[in-house]
């Protein structure tokens, strides 16, 4: 066969470079667009930040906080999570204490100082001051810091004590034993409890630590070597025949029990909370919810001035590259302009189709998928999800992920659909009303609900009961 050419027509579908910016911006959060605006601001002399005094001031009508600076990603509908929903065990595992060891700011007449904090101390430099003032030989003191150095964040040794002197030089000839009466001088210093090697050694060690005048200390102690998934399963029967014990008395153990600390070193560790800063904020406004864009949350972005009158003056070759500079700052500004126009766009269409969830709350929102939403603003869905990904909506209800208002629908008996988000409401406010001596199961709750119209099965239930972080009803029924 002989080379040939051959002239053919076709059509296909070509991402520009502005389009594919355009994309990448839209699906970015606002945490990411900033960093994003940051890079390119570096890298682009024809891009700079606007002032601050160009730009209109927040909405007047939302004076907190939150408005115009970060607002957590908890929003207060998960804040008002009811706390008795966790059993003991739960509670046990979870308590503690919650780290902040406060902050020190700057002085506010001097800006050239930036807010400093202040040094926290962790939990290995607190157990080494107590290690430095015990009056123990050179070997024995290397070998507690070594213990104290294997503990992890809250306080517990899960290395086993063989695992250990594997880890030491042979030529020291350490012995288990020596490890053991280590382990027992860092089990003595505090926080009492730091040391344990489980949850059960742990509430003994703070139990120990009590005056011997303590009422129930044997029982609870007894109880806590003993029987203590007994006392998560809440099988209180059980517990009173095992411990000889009445229900006052029980209550006296479990009362004692469930006021120590299972993390002790849980408070010398600082977490940082997770900040976002909302996009998009909703208030009332004679009588209709309105949709507004934070100012807090956009980018400042004009074209430097300087730069952009020598390219106007002189287009010759010479300044090819500060033209395409010129060109990617223009695609920059407008395509972050017409990022928040479409989230504004897509927020505002889901405030009126949940306008009922602004004015009464969860139990009012409706179901809605994302189709809905990308038919109404002729959107493809694949853009109407970018939008509502990572990006948030502050409310006077609390601060929301925009796909929150997106969920799935469960029929009624009308021949109506009631939300997913809506029937979570509604468990949780049955279970927090319920009876604790005589819980309601997932059967009973599904027939509540049923007595509503809304037809739900039992798996559905605990599915969402789950979803909730509500223990089952054997975990939830009180002495």
């Amino acid at each position: 066969m002989k080379p040939t050419l051959q002239l053919k027509l076709s059509q296909h579908l070509t991402l520009t470079p502005q389009l594919q910016q355009s994309i990448r911006l839209l699906q970015l959060s606002t945490l990411e667009l900033n960093a994003e605006v940051e890079r390119l601001l570096q890298e682009n002399p024809l891009l700079e930040k606007a002032d601050e005094d160009e730009t209109p001031a927040p909405p007047p009508e939302f004076s907190m906080e939150a408005s115009t600076a970060t607002v957590s990603t908890e929003s207060s509908a998960s804040d008002d999570r009811d706390e008795r929903s966790a059993g003991d065990f739960d509670l046990l595992a979870n308590a503690g204490g919650d780290g902040d060891w406060g902050s020190a700011s700057g002085d506010d007449d001097d800006e050239n100082f930036s807010p400093q904090q202040v040094a926290t101390c962790s939990l290995r430099d607190h157990l080494n001051a107590q290690l430095a003032l015990c009056n123990l030989p050179l070997r024995d003191r290397q070998i507690v810091s070594a213990l104290i150095d294997a503990l992890d964040e809250d306080g517990y040794l899960q290395t086993s004590l063989d695992e250990l002197v594997e880890l030491f030089p042979d030529e020291l000839g350490l012995e288990a034993d020596e490890l053991s009466i280590g382990l027992r001088r860092l089990q003595n210093m505090e926080p009492a409890g730091v040391g344990a090697r489980d949850a059960a050694e742990c509430l003994g060690l703070q139990l120990k630590a009590k005056p011997a005048t303590t009422p129930l200390l044997a029982e609870a102690m007894k109880l806590v070597e003993q029987h203590l998934p007994l006392l998560a399963a809440r099988d209180f029967g059980k517990l009173k025949r095992l411990l000889h014990i009445d229900d006052v008395e029980l209550r006296g153990v479990r009362a004692l029990i469930t006021s120590l600390n299972p993390r002790p070193g849980a408070e010398f560790s600082r977490t940082e909370a997770n900040y976002v800063i909302p996009d998009v904020v909703v208030r009332k406004v004679r009588g209709k919810w309105i949709a507004a864009l934070n100012d807090a949350a956009m980018p400042k972005l004009r074209l430097n001035r300087i730069y952009a009158d020598i390219l106007t003056r002189n287009r010759d070759s010479s300044n090819q590259q500060l033209a395409a500079q010129l060109q990617e700052a223009k695609w920059l500004i407008r395509n972050v302009q017409q990022r928040f126009e479409t989230i504004l766009r897509v927020s505002q269409a889901i405030v009126d189709r949940q306008r009922h969830f602004f004015d009464h709350g969860d139990v009012a929102m409706r179901p809605m998928v994302l189709r809905e939403i990308a038919e109404i603003l002729s959107l493809h869905e694949s853009t109407i999800s970018r939008v509502t990904t990572q990006k948030y909506m502050l409310t006077e209800r609390g601060t929301y992920e925009l796909k929150y208002f997106f969920g799935s629908h469960v029929a009624t008996d009308t021949g109506g659909a009631a939300s997913a988000t809506a029937i979570r409401a509604l468990i949780k406010q049955l279970i927090a009303a319920e009876d604790r001596n005589i819980p309601l199961t997932d059967s009973r709750i599904a027939d509540l609900l049923g007595d509503q119209g809304i037809v739900v099965a039992r798996r559905t239930i605990a599915k969402y009961r789950e979803a909730l972080q509500i223990p089952p009803v054997n975990l939830r029924k009180t002495m």
